[in-house]
């Protein structure tokens, strides 16, 4: 029975904060316009971003070597 002591209040508690949650999405905007988004993704983007001028001047970096085709030494040799 004291256990009601806690969880009555505790349960009012999370009550507000899921009704704060929900009232801060309503009033931010979340559900505005749902259907644009899913729309979005639909729209095609042909243009292709120009290259940045720093990057067209670089010639490309080397590309580094791995160890799978690295040279292996060989084992030493017991006498």
């Amino acid at each position: 029975m004291d256990i009601l002591y806690t969880l009555i209040p505790l349960s009012v508690v999370l009550i507000l904060a899921i009704l704060g949650f929900l009232a801060w999405a309503v009033y931010g905007g979340q559900f505005e316009d749902l259907d644009a988004e899913a729309e979005r993704i639909l729209l095609d983007d042909d243009r292709a971003a120009p290259p940045r001028p720093q990057e067209a001047s670089q010639p490309p970096a080397a590309t580094p070597v791995s160890t799978a085709e690295a040279p292996v030494a060989p084992p030493p040799q017991r006498s």
